[in-house]
């Protein structure tokens, strides 16, 4: 098998979720204590990283390179069943981490068959529990509201879950989010209790500035928490959008002005596909995966993303903040649709104009501004860059950091590879506010890798960048 299919095996783009929790797991995990919580997480993260203490001591004892491999991929597979039962165990927070580690170029191969299974079904919150939270929060009889409302969600993440519907009256369908009872508690215990692990991770194992993510995180997650605030971010991005092209590059769906709560939020119902089962419509429709058609549509898919991710950060500075498969559908003509606004991040200026000198560095492959632009923004490393050798290394992380394309033969950013870039350049402060810029680009970086296109988003976002540069 080649190193590509092997990719597209692994990558989201190439699986159908394979996570079936019942309500029952959910329930159990929503009415842990925040103590129990604690207990859990700790008890099962200690087993996790012993683990690898232990084997990393066993591998050394075998010298040749091959069984060293298979050794390696075997001690992977048991840590990704571990983690996999925790983030399922346990849900909330913890099946966004899942999202976020489990990339083809970020984590092990076994992390990343396993975690991606989380990305776009959380356990479901049963229908009458959800009935009381939405007629509390419209003030009225669900059946006085809606002529129909699906009782199976269309999906269910972290926080809410979504369902469709048709509002009395109208010809047309609505989704109806609603949050999840008491998940702002579970969310908080679980983000603290990461914070720490973080902590202690930075100091032994990981040079990579963990903790100040970690916060960014807190800040952003506790905004999702209000439903009003994600409209007015929705209907914002979707007005830039809209206004800045002839044809905005993705479909962002309309709110229902008068039906937005704190914990409730309806808006405009699009119709497509989950990028995640992008691979299975492809073949559903008799459609070579490797063929012309299929090709063309892959990058029609990217560009326009990339497209309206580099509008967003460079010219606009208010962005998506909370990029990952199980927030993108396809439509039939191969439109985009971007979902969930819960999480925005708007840069300073003068943050967005550094951000902007580094995309033009990147964009023309020259190292050492490259590096340059990176301290910059308020990166420090432990690399001095006195030799060649460091000015490679250290461009080659900030490559991987903040542009899509790959090199052959680039050595992996996480922490159990022995060449891993992060143990070479050591990321000591990484400023809060660009973890959503870096989450951003890696979202991109992931697919590419699933969809099989090499490309440079620093590339595409040259003119965006020119133009952040020339307003000043």
């Amino acid at each position: 098998m080649s190193e590509k299919q092997q990719q597209q095996q692994l990558h989201p783009l190439f699986l159908l979720p394979q996570l079936h929790l019942n309500n029952l797991t959910h329930n159990l995990s929503c009415q842990l204590r925040p103590w129990q919580r604690s207990f859990h997480f700790w008890s099962r993260a200690i087993d996790i990283y012993a683990g690898y203490k232990m084997f990393q001591v066993r591998v050394s004892f075998e010298k040749d390179v091959k069984k060293q491999e298979e050794m390696w991929e075997k001690q992977h597979q048991v840590a990704a069943d571990k983690i996999y039962d925790m983030c399922t165990h346990l849900g909330g927070f913890f099946l966004k981490i899942a999202q976020i580690v489990g990339k083809p170029d970020l984590a092990p191969a076994p992390w990343v068959k396993r975690l991606v299974t989380l990305c776009d079904q959380s356990p479901a919150t049963p229908y009458q529990t959800l009935k009381i939270v939405l007629e509390d929060e419209l003030g009225r009889d669900i059946n006085d509201i809606f002529e129909r409302f699906d009782l199976e969600p269309l999906g269910s993440a972290s926080i809410a879950q979504v369902h469709r519907a048709r509002l009395r009256g109208d010809k047309d369908d609505v989704v109806v989010k609603v949050q999840h009872p008491g998940v702002q508690d579970i969310m908080m215990t679980d983000i603290h209790n990461l914070q720490a692990f973080a902590l202690f991770m930075q100091k032994t194992d990981v040079k990579f500035d963990l903790y100040s993510i970690t916060k960014e995180m807190e800040k952003q997650i506790g905004y999702e928490f209000d439903f009003r605030r994600e409209a007015d971010s929705m209907q914002r991005i979707r007005n830039f959008l809209y206004e800045n092209n002839k044809r905005s590059p993705v479909l962002v769906p309309r709110v229902i002005r008068n039906m937005v709560t704190r914990k409730v939020l309806v808006m405009e119902y699009m119709d497509g596909v989950s990028i995640m089962k992008l691979g299975d419509e492809i073949a559903k429709r008799g459609i070579d995966p490797n063929g012309k058609l299929a090709t063309a549509a892959k990058r029609k898919i990217l560009k326009s993303l990339t497209l309206a991710c580099g509008q967003m950060i460079l010219k606009s500075g208010f962005f998506h903040a909370d990029p990952h498969p199980g927030n993108i559908l396809i439509g039939k003509g191969s439109e985009v649709i971007l979902l969930d606004y819960g999480q925005v991040k708007e840069l300073p200026k003068k943050l967005r104009v550094g951000y902007a000198n580094l995309v033009l560095a990147l964009a023309d492959g020259d190292i050492l501004r490259t590096n340059e632009s990176f301290r910059e923004l308020g990166i420090e490393t432990s690399i001095k860059c006195e030799s060649e050798i460091q000015q490679q290394d250290m461009f080659k992380m900030v490559q991987q950091l903040f542009d899509t394309k790959m090199s052959p033969g680039d050595p992996m950013l996480h922490p159990f590879s022995d060449d891993s870039l992060d143990k070479k350049v050591g990321v000591q402060a990484f400023p809060e506010e660009l973890f959503s810029v870096l989450r951003t680009v890696q979202l991109l970086r992931g697919l590419s890798v699933g969809l099989g296109i090499n490309y440079s988003c620093a590339e595409q976002w040259r003119p965006f960048a020119k133009e952040a540069l020339n307003k000043g």
